[in-house]
């Protein structure tokens, strides 16, 4: 089965809403590592994080990454481990042995590096979009998108139509 690391750009914008829920959609298993979880600071995020890893048993360990957090510090030039490299560290052990791992993150950095060491990569948009594969009506999207923006995640104007075009072919794909 495949793992799915969830960063904390993503946990902080879909927490912040209320909408953690949309990342049971994805067919896998869920990771919120200890590091990741700890850059998640600000309310309500943390406090709706901690329901979600609660209510839906999210794994929040895996002793594969932390074997591979030398070579991921290595990989970011980064001399602590904090979320990034511990996410990155899960992407080369699971890569390694040919597993399936996923990362869903919104951290340009993590995603560019996460996709090519061989993970499969999404972020909060793509969460979205999942979402309305499974359902979620067009217009629900389009708030979810504009509450995420109005709470942090601040799209460019470009990425805030792109969000409604790819809910668009979403929706219409379902329909």
């Amino acid at each position: 089965m495949t793992r799915i690391f969830l960063d904390a750009t993503t946990l902080i914008a879909l927490g912040t809403v209320g909408e953690l829920e949309h990342l049971t959609g994805f067919t896998g298993e869920l990771v919120v590592l200890p590091t990741v979880q700890s850059e998640i600071t600000t309310e309500p995020a943390q406090t709706n994080l901690s329901r979600f890893i609660d209510q839906y048993a999210v794994e929040t360990t895996d002793p594969a990454a932390q074997d591979r957090v030398q070579q991921a510090k290595e990989v970011l030039g980064e001399k602590e481990q904090n979320g990034d490299v511990s996410l990155i560290a899960a992407v080369l052990a699971y890569t390694a042995e040919d597993r399936p791992v996923g990362v869903v993150s919104d951290d340009q950095r993590v995603r560019t590096t996460a996709r090519g060491l061989g993970a499969t990569v999404t972020g909060t948009v793509g969460v979205i979009i999942r979402a309305v594969e499974e359902g979620l009506d067009r217009e629900e999207a389009y708030n979810l998108v504009r509450r995420i923006d109005s709470h942090g995640l601040h799209m460019t104007a470009s990425l805030r139509e792109k969000a409604y075009s790819l809910v668009d072919d979403a929706a219409e794909s379902t329909s």
